[in-house]
């Protein structure tokens, strides 16, 4: 089995802090990490190569050159191989434009690799814009079925069984394979690497492609080809606290809150 596993570099979102007076965020010294979903994609796929040791697991981004440190960190916890899309002319893509690219970066490596991909494995969401649109946009341009938030997977016989997040609790889906699935938080938790690891990881090539490897339609990609325009960036209000009435009995209370209510205008 041949499964490709699609991470994003994002800040560490718990290290950022916020000017209070410009309200706005700071970024200076802030690292960079592989997003937490796809680690949770990365190790489901990495599980499902301990069960096969046939399976070969590959691991892509885009991003300029320091998502190299991504992809590094990717081999390092069970990656076999690792790709990077780098090209000047991507920058600003939107998620339409980013899964365009990406299912671009999918047919070209299953060329390299001489196999197709059974299964394309995302993280749900991305803690930098957590739009969740990368995964399913992905399956879209592909042509292949898409099972999202799935916490578990099993996969037999050429098909995909997930138990799936979901307002009502947990939906068990099946596929055929090929197949994209989006990962939520798992119940185990992606593992660690070792300092053998860390070093062979550090140690490997990682071959970069660009728009032109890809063949790419410039107008599909980077900011050209991303409908989304970020209007204004900001950091919300702090709301003030509420109004706690607690006076002797229930029927003050309640004509306490009347009469906060008309003086409010509110009735």
């Amino acid at each position: 089995m041949n499964i490709l596993v699609c991470i994003k570099q994002v800040p560490d979102i718990e290290k950022i802090k916020v000017d209070s007076a410009k309200k706005v965020m700071i970024m200076d010294g802030v690292p960079n990490i592989v997003n937490q979903y796809d680690t949770y994609a990365l190790e489901t796929a990495v599980r499902i190569k301990d069960a096969d040791p046939s399976t070969k697991v590959v691991v892509v981004t885009m991003g300029p050159a320091q998502t190299k440190d991504a992809l590094k960190h990717c081999l390092s916890v069970g990656a076999d191989k690792a790709y990077m899309v780098c090209d000047d002319t991507l920058t600003d893509s939107d998620t339409l434009a980013t899964s365009y690219v990406l299912s671009a970066a999918a047919k070209a490596i299953e060329e390299r690799e001489g196999q197709p991909f059974d299964l394309i494995f995302c993280g749900k969401q991305a803690a930098d814009g957590d739009t969740g649109h990368v995964g399913p946009q992905l399956a879209e341009y592909l042509n292949y079925p898409q099972i999202t938030a799935a916490m578990e997977v099993t996969v037999e016989g050429g098909k995909i069984k997930a138990n799936c997040q979901s307002d009502d609790g947990i939906n068990v889906i099946s596929a055929q394979l090929p197949v994209v699935v989006t990962m939520s938080q798992t119940p185990y938790e992606p593992r660690y690497a070792s300092v053998k690891t860390k070093m062979a990881a550090n140690r490997a090539e990682i071959p970069v492609l660009t728009a032109a490897d890809l063949g790419l339609d410039a107008a599909k990609a980077g900011q050209g080809g991303s409908p989304t325009k970020v209007v204004k960036t900001y950091v919300p209000e702090r709301k003030k606290g509420g109004v706690k009435i607690e006076e002797e009995t229930a029927e003050e209370s309640v004509a306490k809150l009347v009469a906060l209510l008309s003086d409010a205008g509110v009735i």
